[in-house]
């Protein structure tokens, strides 16, 4: 029996290790070994900074143990040295402080610089506050009616190893955040209910989403491209599934996405108003467990025992309707992983995903829910 817990053991390890392996190899191959030179002023900035010290370091390092291994080998035992007996030398001492604070100060002089551009946020031509959520991110584009969250767009196939993956596998969203070239962009971060970071490494931008506290940072990006990154705090058990896409464009181009987003918000107030039929309910609410609920609740609304509970055969899905909105637009007081998606979804977007559940996975309850009823239960609070 222990042979069997040890050949096991030995068996996981090694799964483990190879999977430790494979995960390094992609991490080299999608980042690189060096940092990033980025695709911003500041970016580059930096990375040469980074690549400066880096060769001073390089070449102290080789001075340094160049003239120990030259002493060890050119005053070694076996030619007849004796070790020398002193204790001071104040001549050595003055040497070996006043040559590195001197080098100090010049990489202090540029890291200095470098540091006051990476923290002047003023006259920004745009302002967009960032919002971390388990596991996703809200953009809020500050002055005008443009506010939308962004969710990974993997395919659950490719993350259950059913298909092969993509090349930008883990780091595609459905919503990416559209911003202008030439443009400085400053980034109001922040978070909804645990640190998160917001990291792409191509704008040198990286900073902590913290519950209650916004900091800020820029960015201004010269060329049209489309640029990734990734939650960089250990935020919870999606913590791997939180991209971030940002998508450059020339003005004219995001002007007319702009007018284009305004003009969907105003639609999407009307549709508050309109009559959806089951179907059509039934259609859109799949789409939005599929993107939002299923990652805890499971494609199959089976759930995960012990963790996150069913929706199928459910007593929230299958009891009474009012139940069923308040802990879908409110969240759960017992459960604090169920988030409340009052303000992350959109009426219609809510009543589709409650009729879908009450519905779908066997349970067959038959009613309708309509947006104007989330509408008035949001009133009624």
């Amino acid at each position: 029996m222990l042979r069997g817990f040890d050949r096991l053991f030995a068996l996981l390890a090694a799964s483990l290790s190879v999977q430790s392996v494979l995960a390094e190899e992609q991490a080299v191959e999608r980042w690189g070994v060096n940092m990033p030179k980025g695709v911003t002023e500041v970016a580059q900035t930096t990375y040469e900074l980074h690549m400066l010290i880096f060769w001073i370091c390089v070449a102290i390092g080789a001075l340094v143990f160049g003239v120990m291994f030259y002493s060890m080998w050119r005053h070694r035992k076996s030619k007849g040295y004796k070790a020398a007996q002193f204790h001071e030398s104040t001549a050595v001492e003055l040497v070996w402080t006043i040559i590195p604070t001197v080098i100090l100060i010049l990489m202090a002089i540029p890291a200095t610089k470098t540091l006051y551009e990476i923290y002047d946020t003023d006259k920004a031509d745009l302002d967009i506050m960032i919002t971390g959520y388990q596991w996703k991110w809200k953009y809020d584009y500050i002055g005008s009616d443009v506010t939308f969250f962004s969710n990974l767009s993997t395919p659950r196939s490719q993350i259950n190893n059913e298909q092969p993956k993509s090349p930008n596998y883990l780091l595609e969203v459905d919503e990416p955040l559209v911003v202008p070239i030439k443009k400085k962009i400053r980034f109001l971060i922040t978070a909804n209910d645990v640190i998160h970071a917001w990291w792409v490494p191509d704008l040198a931008v990286k900073k902590d989403a913290i519950p209650g506290f916004i900091n800020e940072s820029w960015t201004r990006i010269e060329e049209p491209g489309i640029y990734r990154g990734q939650c960089a705090e250990l935020c919870g058990k999606d913590h791997g599934f939180m991209p971030i896409v940002v998508k450059a464009v020339p003005q004219e181009e995001y002007n007319a996405w702009l007018d284009g987003r305004v003009a969907s918000a105003v639609k999407m107030r009307e549709l508050t108003g309109k009559t959806f039929t089951f179907d059509e309910l039934f259609a859109q609410g799949e789409k939005v467990y599929n993107s939002m609920c299923a990652a805890c609740h499971q494609p199959n609304g089976k759930g995960v025992p012990g963790v996150f509970p069913a929706i199928a055969g459910s007593k929230i899905a299958t009891g009474p309707l009012n139940t069923h909105l308040d802990i879908v637009i409110d969240g759960s007081q017992v459960n604090p992983a169920m988030q409340a998606f009052g303000e992350q979804l959109s009426e219609v977007d809510i009543a589709a995903v409650i009729t879908y559940q009450r519905n779908a996975f066997g349970n067959e309850m038959g009613d309708t829910v309509q947006p104007v009823d989330i509408l008035n239960f949001k009133n009624k609070q």
